[in-house]
């Protein structure tokens, strides 16, 4: 099976292990393992429903196809969230911080002059 198909159905469940999904999927398994692990499937919703969607594919090599794009969908639009991210956080500047620290200086001087010559 492609390796792909094997990093998306890896936050399935811990205890269903991703050959036997895939081999139930390609009806490969042996028949107390596929009971044993429609029994699972019951328990767990999730792992059913990606199941049913999964095994709706009628060209299995297909599915490689997909997930290879909606990984590479989902890097596009991680990297562009990091980017907006960056550009939004204030970027480190010893100079503002240095001007900052000297207006606040000038504001005092100059209020502490203004009370003393009156």
């Amino acid at each position: 099976m492609n390796d792909k198909l094997k990093d998306i159905l890896s936050t399935l469940n811990k205890e269903i292990e991703q050959e036997k999904l895939l081999g139930y999927l390609n009806k490969q398994l042996p028949e107390a393992d596929a009971h044993e692990l429609e029994k699972q499937m019951a328990d767990d919703p999730f792992v059913n429903d990606a199941v049913e969607g999964l095994s709706s594919f009628n060209d299995k090599k297909n599915v490689a196809n997909y997930v290879e794009q909606l990984n590479y969908d989902l890097q596009k639009k991680l990297q562009k969230k990091k980017a907006r991210k960056l550009k939004r956080t204030l970027k480190e500047a010893p100079w503002l911080y240095f001007t900052i620290i000297l207006l606040l200086l000038l504001c005092v001087l100059g209020y502490v002059l203004v009370k003393k010559f009156n």
